[in-house]
């Protein structure tokens, strides 16, 4: 698999830590295979969260041999409630917060929860904060809230080339090239033309072809602009 993302000229892999297990094996394969990594904890695994998540994530750092990048994948996701919404808030708030004191950028999940993941925003994420809305299926209104209101950037994967996708398309015109970064969600969602197959970091060559079209831009001027997001988002 990285193999072929070598070939298709990814250069740089984020693997992000959905709980705190999955973060350890993130930092480890970081390590392992020259990658970067997150440690977080996703809305569904909100309910089996420790009670002290700072104390979780420092022992987690504490132990491995390449630091985090970034906090996250956390927010809120209503349309599974695999953890209870009180739970994913107060989980999502602690991260938010660790991630303030630690300089950390963060990555979020919003799923059928924006008027409370905005809320959230609002009273806890600071101005000086940076953050990545991953995998960003909204609508214009909300990418503009995102963008304008808390300085956040979008995550855009495999949905943006779907056929049905037009109000995501028009939500990416309107925030421009220069407040997104190209992402996979992999294994899932996979872009046209592996729609159904296992999605894998290779194939995001064929999302930032879609957003060539999209802009009227030539594919490396969308991966080197998208990629001066990122590295103003995650570090060089």
């Amino acid at each position: 698999m990285l193999e072929r993302a070598r070939e298709a000229g990814v250069a740089r892999i984020l693997t992000v830590g959905c709980d705190l297990d999955d973060s350890r094996r993130a930092l480890e394969a970081a390590a392992e295979f020259g990658l970067q990594a997150s440690i977080g904890i996703h809305p569904h695994e909100a309910k089996d969260a420790p009670a002290d998540v700072a104390g979780a994530f420092d022992a987690l750092l504490r132990d491995a041999a390449v630091p985090a990048v970034a906090i996250g994948e956390t927010g809120l996701d209503y349309y599974y409630t695999h953890s209870p919404p009180e739970t994913q808030r107060a989980v999502c708030i602690a991260q938010i917060r660790y991630a303030s004191a630690r300089n950390l950028p963060i990555i979020f999940h919003q799923r059928d929860a924006y008027a409370d993941f905005r809320a959230i925003l609002r009273e806890e994420f600071k101005p000086r904060q940076r953050g990545v809305v991953h995998c960003f299926t909204g609508d214009a209104a909300q990418a503009r809230t995102f963008v304008e209101e808390f300085g956040l950037v979008l995550g855009i994967g495999g949905v943006v080339t779907f056929k049905t996708a037009g109000a995501l398309r028009e939500a990416v015109r309107e925030v421009g090239i220069d407040r997104i970064v190209l992402e996979t969600d992999s294994p899932y969602l996979a872009p046209v033309p592996h729609r159904g197959k296992r999605n894998e970091p290779a194939f995001i060559a064929a999302t930032a072809a879609s957003l060539a079209t999209l802009f009227e831009a030539t594919v490396p001027e969308i991966v080197a602009r998208t990629n001066a997001v990122a590295a103003t988002l995650f570090g060089p």
